[in-house]
């Protein structure tokens, strides 16, 4: 237990940003400890952004429970909340200070840092995702849906799925 809890408070202490911007890190660490293997997790994500709630604890509760059971599942989960509860318990004592002093520019750049590691994570989980045009079209169309309309998440990638159907069951 007390490993998912390191293991998951690591990961949450280290990426700022929110959820996606978790894959990365998560991802390094949950393969490299062997828990899971790229395409599991990859499984995972998918999954988590289809269930309510953020991703980040999404996938640190399955993982968790995956390995520990109930209390592996709350030893990861609040691994990973920990540090965001320790630092905004913090961070709202500074805030007014922080508004009004001159290094407040400093938080552009961590935003577009974030974007940066989000684009990592992107692209870290469709070069195993996509081995063929299949996959390619399926890819494009979900991404071209995800930016050009307000379709939730879940119709997306339920509908990535139907598409895998069709399109599987005509190159197979």
């Amino acid at each position: 237990m007390l490993e998912l809890f390191i293991t998951f408070f690591k990961i949450g202490a280290l990426t700022f940003g929110g959820g996606y911007a978790m894959i990365p890190l998560m991802e390094k660490e949950i393969v490299a400890q062997g828990w899971l293997t790229q395409a599991q997790f990859l499984d995972i994500v998918a999954i988590a952004e289809m269930t309510p709630g953020p991703i980040a604890i999404n996938s640190a509760t399955f993982i968790g429970y995956q390995h520990g059971g109930i209390l592996g599942a709350a030893a990861a989960t609040f691994g990973v909340v920990a540090p965001s509860i320790i630092i905004m318990v913090i961070f709202s004592h500074l805030l007014a200070r922080l508004k009004a002093s001159k290094y407040s520019i400093a938080l552009k750049g961590v935003g577009v840092g974030v974007a940066a590691m989000i684009a990592a994570a992107v692209f870290g989980l469709i070069k195993p995702a996509i081995t063929n045009f299949a996959d390619l079209a399926i890819a494009v169309a979900a991404l071209t849906l995800a930016i050009t309309t307000k379709l939730s998440p879940i119709v997306i990638i339920l509908g990535a799925g139907l598409a895998g159907v069709v399109l599987y069951g005509l190159v197979l």
